[in-house]
């Protein structure tokens, strides 16, 4: 009841905010934003929805095949648990919501809390390495290529998003490797943070975090003996992340615009955009992935084009998967009751 509580007010903050950022938006060229959506060509914008999906079917198999080595679920199943925690990462700032729910549906099928969170951890790891991986590609790409030259401040910001994520990969492979080390170095960090002050109850602090960390090593050390399902979990999360990056480019092309932006180029600006969200502790990073979004983008499209490419994209990979993930949440409740 407390979870459904927090979500009210969650999204009674993310509406508000919506309606701002719509407000900013859309107040210079109202009817050029309007006339730029009309005028689209709703093909390519089934396509785009249809590359969200396939985000999240890889998603799902990656899920599915760490699942199956504890307990069988069909993959429709696999692919609903993907479907509801986007409408629970959605509304909850940093995309915290989804882990414990995810954990839960497990639990549903019979399946112990402990083995249910290890299965999650696994999946994290999957997609962090991913994460990491299309990074320095990305980061690579823009250095040898200096594709956005107008956004400094930005690149800089995501160079921050990009160290942070590849510190986070490099903590979960040593806990693959030796917990003892692990520990260590965390340890050396909270005594740092507790000497500047900026954890006040350092022991209390401590042992939360060594909990947690156990559960990170159960859950990890097991991929330590599955290598192949590691290599298998990374690959399905790259091609998932590479389906929702390449969105923007076909809501480019339902506005009869074909050579504006490159495949590479989109793939580079989606990465340096939901890398720069990670800062916004806001649920669904609303208003900093907007902001990213228009200078990353503006690099090579501009005018009241740009705009409407933003609204549709924001509704295609963020909005309309909470609608869904919200009525499918639903309706497994009014089943269970």
């Amino acid at each position: 009841m407390e979870i459904l509580k927090t979500i009210k007010k969650n999204t009674i903050l993310l509406l508000f905010i919506t309606s701002i950022v719509l407000f900013f938006i859309l107040k210079d060229n109202f009817d050029e934003i309007v006339k730029a959506l009309s005028s689209m060509d709703y093909k390519y914008i089934l396509i785009a929805i249809l590359f969200y999906f396939g985000y999240l079917f890889f998603k799902s198999i990656a899920n599915y095949r760490t699942i199956n080595d504890k307990k069988r679920i069909p993959l429709l199943e696999a692919f609903k648990h993907d479907v509801i925690v986007q409408f629970f990462n959605g509304v909850t700032p940093f995309s915290t919501g989804g882990q414990p729910m995810e954990i839960y549906m497990l639990t549903e099928h019979d399946i112990k809390t402990t083995k249910a969170a290890d299965i999650s951890i696994q999946n994290f790891i999957f997609y962090q390495t991913a994460l990491v991986i299309y990074g320095v590609s990305a980061v690579t790409y823009n250095f040898f290529f200096h594709i956005f030259p107008k956004a400094e401040l930005l690149r800089k910001l995501v160079l921050l998003g990009f160290v942070i994520n590849t510190l986070v990969a490099v903590g979960l492979l040593l806990l693959l490797i030796s917990k003892p080390i692990t520990k260590k170095i965390t340890s050396f960090i909270i005594n740092v943070l507790a000497k500047i002050r900026i954890i006040k109850n350092k022991e209390q602090f401590e042992e939360k975090v060594f909990i947690k960390l156990d559960e990170f090593h159960d859950g990890a050390s097991e991929l330590r003996e599955r290598k192949g399902l590691y290599l298998t979990g990374v690959l399905l999360h790259l091609v998932s992340l590479t389906c929702l990056y390449i969105v923007p480019l076909f809501i480019v092309y339902s506005l009869h615009d074909y050579t504006s932006i490159s495949v590479l180029e989109t793939l580079t600006s989606s990465a340096y955009v939901l890398l720069m969200g990670s800062f916004v502790p806001i649920p669904g990073a609303s208003g900093g992935i907007e902001f990213g979004f228009m200078q990353f983008y503006g690099n090579f499209i501009g005018g009241s084009v740009l705009p409407a490419i933003l609204i549709v994209w924001r509704f295609i990979t963020y909005y309309f998967p909470m609608i869904v993930g919200a009525l499918v949440f639903s309706l497994e409740k009014k089943v269970k009751e």
